[in-house]
């Protein structure tokens, strides 16, 4: 038992120095991407490979998102990510990489720019930036890292500690199953969202249209940090 305590206080103590590791990670990210502007989240699969038809949309998608003037974030790995920065230098713009040290990947792709990639330990360090400052979010096709993104942005702002910000999901194929199950089962018949949940979010295939609904949304509001 005395030993069990004494390696119990050993942890308790290596966590308290934790703190400021976690918080010099704040600090970087907020003082890098504070000066940066307008920007856009792209979150999809690090899985996806260049001959993939939604990786070649993305490129596309962020360069014409970086000639309208706003900078890409997303997190700094390969396949839809890659493809968003790729798209972002391409288009002169703002660079972004968010990166995660992770056991099985990730090295930050070629494509961020070199004073814009920021390495992070913590996943919800990571998280409150590709948040705080994203004026809307773009999802991609992708697994499990890409649906955790979804539904905690979806959630920030059902229980208001966001403001309501366009997101986005891409491409109808994919993202029809989740869609038809959340508005069926979730909402109609368990009733665990409201309908103001569903509209939290639209679904697209054209890259246009894209564009079109971020530049709609910002007609009628200001840019801004989201909290």
């Amino acid at each position: 038992m005395n030993k069990s305590r004494k390696t119990w206080k050993g942890h308790s103590q290596q966590n308290t120095w934790s703190i400021f590791k976690i918080m010099s990670e704040f600090v970087e990210g907020f003082e890098k991407l504070s000066h940066i502007g307008p920007c856009i989240s792209i979150f999809g699969s690090a899985r996806t490979n260049k001959s993939n038809p939604y990786y070649k949309d993305t490129v596309i998608l962020a360069e014409k998102l970086t000639k309208k003037g706003y900078g890409i974030i997303t997190g700094g790995g390969p396949g839809i990510m890659e493809a968003a920065n790729k798209g972002a230098k391409k288009g002169n713009g703002p660079s972004v990489g968010l990166n995660i040290d992770l056991p099985f990947e990730q090295t930050p792709n070629q494509y961020i720019d070199y004073e814009k990639s920021i390495d992070f330990n913590y996943f919800f360090v990571r998280k409150v930036m590709f948040v705080k400052y994203a004026q809307a979010f773009v999802i991609m096709p992708g697994g499990v890292g890409t649906l955790d993104e979804l539904f905690e942005t979806i959630t920030l702002i059902q229980t208001e500690k966001i403001q309501k910000i366009p997101i986005i999901l891409y491409g109808t194929d994919y993202w029809r199953g989740l869609l038809v199950w959340m508005r069926d089962i979730v909402f109609k018949k368990e009733k665990c969202i409201n309908q103001a949940d569903l509209d939290n979010f639209v679904l697209l295939d054209d890259i246009d249209e894209v564009i079109q609904t971020i530049d709609d949304f910002y007609k009628k509001s200001k840019f801004s940090p989201n909290f």
